[in-house]
This record gives structure tokens, sequence and C-alpha cells, in this order.
């Protein structure tokens, strides 16, 4: 476990359930424990159905647990308001996701800058200069003014990857960033995300059906029917990203 000063998140018995005091109600996450530390390149695994997507929205401050606590940068959440979490969220958390929800009626650049809007307004010289450094980043500088229906899927999932670091995030949750893209393909946005939390120096929390692929992070952790069954970490002089 990492020391408290070097943790992003903590979860401590944290517990999520649907349906409360209905008939049907059901547990998908059964009291878990986990901590994520600064320098994190974690991979989450686990059969469907096991929670992954309900732990992933929890982490992200997009759903509340029904007990238990989540920390994040040291700050306990349970007790804050939708206010305090959405402005937690939106300045610590960046999130990619398998289909990367790009707006096709904006540029590259603005769709960059979209988090970056909905927390701080209209962009300013420093902000447009900061997206494009971050196109530069993903080598797509020069599509900065085209529209993302113009792009590739690899190209559209690294605009997503520049988009989710704009706000300069803590924690980085990617959820199948890899699923939509050809093998090749992913094995560069894998590697990517791989450049980005270590010259970045934000913690990245994956989730991925591939094991091959969790076996090139440097840490595992296993969800079984809504509970960490193993969180190991990894021999990556052993493991091969998939092409």
């Amino acid at each position: 476990m990492s020391d408290t000063v070097d943790q992003v998140l903590r979860l401590e018995g944290l517990r999520k359930s649907y349906n409360l005091g209905l008939p049907n109600e059901v547990e998908v996450l059964h009291g878990l424990d986990l901590t994520i530390g600064r320098n994190d390149f974690a991979a989450l695994i686990g059969p469907s159905g096991s929670g992954k997507s309900t732990l992933l929205n929890v982490i992200g401050l997009l759903d509340r647990p029904t007990s238990g606590e989540l920390f994040l940068l040291g700050q306990a959440t349970s007790g804050m308001d939708d206010t305090g979490r959405t402005a937690l969220r939106g300045s610590s958390i960046g999130f990619v996701f398998q289909f990367h929800h790009l707006i096709n009626a904006f540029t590259a650049i603005d769709n960059v800058l979209m988090p970056w809007m909905l927390t701080q307004g209209k962009p300013d010289r420093r902000a447009r200069d900061k997206a494009r450094t971050l196109l530069a980043a993903v080598g797509l500088e020069k599509y900065a003014d085209t529209k993302p229906n113009q792009l590739s899927g690899g190209q559209q999932q690294r605009i997503a990857i520049a988009r989710a670091l704009i706000t300069e995030p803590a924690l980085l949750l990617a959820d199948e960033p890899t699923g939509n893209l050809d093998s090749q393909t992913a094995a560069e946005v894998f590697e990517l995300f791989r450049r980005v939390q270590q010259e970045r120096g934000c913690a990245v929390l994956l989730v991925t059906h591939d094991p091959r692929l969790s076996a090139t992070c440097d840490r595992t952790i296993n969800l079984v029917d809504g509970r960490i069954v193993s969180d190991t970490v990894n021999n990556r002089d052993e493991a091969v990203i998939p092409h």
C-alpha cells in the first residue's frame, strides 16, 4: 500500500447497491478496499458482470457508493454535495472510454478543450496553446482544426486521451480504451497511456478484458462478483504488448 502522501485514491469498505429498499435490491460491490498511488499504472480486470463499470463510475464520482468511503487526493467524498463532487471530478480525474464520445461538429482542438470549457468557461490563448501541446504529444498537432469524423479510430482515441489530460488530472480512468481498435492501433494507444503516465505523473487505472494487455501494466486488480480477489504486481519483463 502506498504512503498516504502518495495516494491518489483510497477506498475503504466501499459498497454499491441498486434498487435500495425494493424486493429486487442487489448489492454489486461488496466492501472493497483499494489504494491507487501516484505512480501506479494498474489494470482492472474481471469477467462480464463482475462490477468493473460500476466501480469505475463510483471511482470517477459519477455515482455514489451506498456505504463506505472514497478518498480522492486525501479528501473524503461521501459527505460532498453534487457541486463539490463535480468540481473535484473536473479538476482531478480524466476519462477515456472505449467509444471516444467526440463531438463531430467541433474540431479536434475544441474537443480537447471541452473539459476546460465546462469548468473554466471560454478558453484563453494559454488554454488553446496547452491543447495544441497535448495534441502534439499524441502526434496529432497538424490535425488540430480537423473534425473527428475525418480521422481514423486510433486518431480519434488519441484526441480523447489529449482531452482527458487538459485539466492535468491526478487520476486517469480508462474503460476498455483499446477495445474498439485493431491490434496494432491498440498497442500504439496503450504505449501512449504508458508514456502519459511516465511523463505527466498521473496515476492510470485501465479496465481491460485482455489478459495480455493487463500483464503489461505494473499491477493487475482482479474483480470477481463485486469483490477484489487478487491485486498483484506484474513482472513486465515477461509481458509482451499484443500486436
